[in-house]
């Protein structure tokens, strides 16, 4: 019978070196920001003090609407628009602007006029409201332009706020308007 051979030893050229990588997570990660440490004070103060916010929620959804709620308490009404559907803010907003039906077929194309949607549910509001908050979808489709004119249309219209969902983040955060369309801090 032949000799075994010896088994060789485990050297460092035979063993695959591991490298483990540390993942850092806190419970912030796991349940949510907004749930641990709640920060509807600063978002109430921040709505007042900025007029017009970008805020940042989880794709999961459902983190908004305990901040709207909490406007809603404090005495706002709301006008909530997709930034899809919503075509030039500025005419849309604060102008007469046509809209044009669907042709459907031999039917005479027709031309509606709708009156600014802001002036509009402005003279609406009741007397105890506080002001009108204009809730923005899918703010991240519109161009710089178009979210300067909404981080100036509290100045042209001192009753509303301006709340335009700009994007996805791990956890709620929102930013002055002003900060996100290249505009200069405001100079109160």
């Amino acid at each position: 019978m032949p000799a075994s051979t010896p088994r060789r030893a485990n050297t460092s050229s035979n063993r695959r070196s591991r490298s483990a990588a540390q993942v850092k997570c806190s419970l912030v990660d796991f349940i949510g920001g907004d749930l641990v440490k709640p920060d509807l004070g600063r978002w109430l103060s921040d709505v007042e003090k900025h007029k017009a916010l970008a805020i940042y929620t989880p794709h999961e959804g459902g983190y908004e609407g305990r901040y709207l709620t909490r406007l809603r308490y404090q005495g706002y009404r709301f006008l909530d628009l997709s930034a899809r559907g919503l075509g030039d803010p500025e005419t849309t907003l604060t102008k007469i602007h046509p809209v044009c039906p669907p042709h459907l077929g031999r039917q005479p194309i027709a031309r509606w006029y709708f009156p600014p949607e802001v002036d509009y549910r402005l003279s609406l509001l009741p007397p105890d409201a506080k002001g009108l908050v204009v809730w923005i979808i899918e703010a991240k489709v519109l161009s710089k332009a178009e979210l300067q004119f909404l981080a100036l249309l509290p100045t042209l219209r001192p009753k509303v706020k301006v709340i335009a969902e700009c994007g996805n983040w791990r956890k709620v955060m929102w930013k002055p308007l002003r900060e996100i369309a290249g505009l200069p801090p405001d100079q109160e």
